[in-house]
């Protein structure tokens, strides 16, 4: 008679399957179940040991489980974890914000990036007293009703109407949306001149995804936006923090009017923020504005200390010397590694993105927006996704997030991965 062995992990994949839709959270497959992270690795409840380039979805920047955050939190949880009120740990993380991001005059907290982007755009339709937001198709704004809309379209329609990207949204969102192409100057343009009067803000990702902006793009939407008095929105939720400290808007030198901010901000807990203009950011003050001009906004958990200590500790980090340039020096040797190693092997694949966060495109096409990426073997990138996670690789469909944690040794093993993977695509 066989013995049946239990097997803990399946266990917990047939648990979640039971009491999640999907057997998710909504982010990884069901029978990834991760259970320890530290530094630039991750294991999973099996023990599979991980080069994490997944990194949360970008929060980890200064890795799992620093020390210093890791005290900064310690620290803190024994007098309290949240007080829904204005805490000493919360103002400093303002103050660092404000003196780090070019347009910060001043900060408000929430606890998403999605709740930031909506108050941003809500900011922006308070200010304006207007209620139309421009974005770009393929831009990820978060969540809400207003950021599904042509975030991910599968049947791309005419700019500038909006296509929803949910179930559940509201038909008269769609008019409330205009949608351009991301780095099509001329169309912006156009759309902007032409909507002016009815325009709250434009919104965009400085960085779109892993498409870097065209020379040009960022500055021309700066100069339309304004022309018109029209708030430009850097969503800065990926790029803040990342790129340089200042964020993307330091790092190609265009400053909005507002930005949001999360993942590396909160250090890994739960922490955004919108920041920008004093004029702007006025309509969160029920003082400062007429009782219609008034933006409503409280949250149970917005600033709480346990996030602050641990937002700080992590700037505090990324302040030093040294650390952008060698989270871009690993990134670079990334990047030229894999696209070294797909050029050998004759498979058309373009290397996009910036070195601290990139991916491969399994095409041979020219690739400056959201169309251009559906031009893409999805099904080839799926598999080489695969192939990378059985030789322990960590990542999400898209993107390596890269961090300061990742270690020569990381990087070897990486490449190594590739490099095995490559062959395995290559024999079909």
């Amino acid at each position: 008679m066989s013995v049946q062995v239990a097997d803990p992990v399946a266990d917990l994949v047939q648990a979640a399957k039971r009491v999640l839709p999907g057997g998710t959270f909504g982010n990884m497959p069901a029978e990834v179940v991760l259970k320890e992270g530290k530094g630039g690795r991750i294991w999973d409840e099996a023990g599979r040991e991980y080069v994490d380039f997944l990194l949360g979805s970008g929060p980890m920047f200064i890795g799992h489980a620093h020390p210093e955050v890791t005290a900064a939190v310690e620290a803190q949880v024994p007098l309290g974890t949240t007080y829904f009120g204005n805490n000493r740990h919360g103002i400093a993380l303002a103050e660092a914000i404000v003196d780090a991001v070019p347009c910060a005059e001043q900060v408000r907290f929430v606890c998403s990036g999605t709740e930031a982007d909506l108050y941003a755009m809500r900011a922006a339709r308070a200010f304006r007293r207007r209620d139309k937001i421009l974005k770009f198709e393929g831009g990820y704004h978060g969540m809400s009703d207003y950021a599904l809309m042509s975030m991910a379209p599968r049947n791309p329609g005419n700019f500038p109407r909006a296509i929803p990207d949910s179930a559940g949204i509201p038909k008269s969102v769609q008019d409330e949306m205009l949608i351009a192409a991301f780095n099509d100057v001329e169309m912006a343009e156009s759309l902007i001149k032409e909507h002016k009067d009815e325009l709250a803000g434009v919104i965009v990702e400085p960085f779109q995804r892993l498409l870097p902006p065209a020379p040009g793009f960022l500055q021309a939407l700066r100069r339309i936006t304004q022309e018109h008095g029209i708030p430009l929105i850097f969503d800065e939720v990926v790029t803040g923090f990342r790129f340089a400290y200042g964020g993307a808007q330091e790092y190609y030198g265009v400053t909005p009017d507002l930005c949001t901010l999360g993942k590396i901000v909160g250090g890994g807990f739960a922490l955004a923020a919108i920041a920008g203009r004093a004029d702007i950011m006025a309509h969160f003050d029920k003082l400062a504005v007429a009782d219609e001009d008034f933006l409503f906004q409280v949250g149970t958990l917005s600033g709480n200390p346990v996030a602050a200590v641990a937002g700080l500790a992590t700037l505090e980090v990324l302040k030093r010397p040294g650390t952008y340039e060698q989270v871009f020096a690993s990134g670079r040797t990334l990047m030229a590694a894999l696209d070294g190693l797909l050029k050998k092997a004759g498979i058309k694949a373009q290397i996009v993105g910036e070195p601290p966060l990139f991916d491969v495109l399994f095409t041979d096409q020219t690739v400056r927006d959201y169309r251009d990426t559906l031009k893409g073997d999805k099904a080839l990138a799926t598999r080489f996704n695969q192939l990378l996670r059985a030789r322990g690789i960590m990542k999400g469909e898209s993107k390596y997030y890269v961090s300061l944690a990742h270690t020569q040794a990381d990087i070897d093993h990486t490449i190594n991965a590739w490099a095995e993977s490559i062959a395995e695509l290559k024999k079909g």
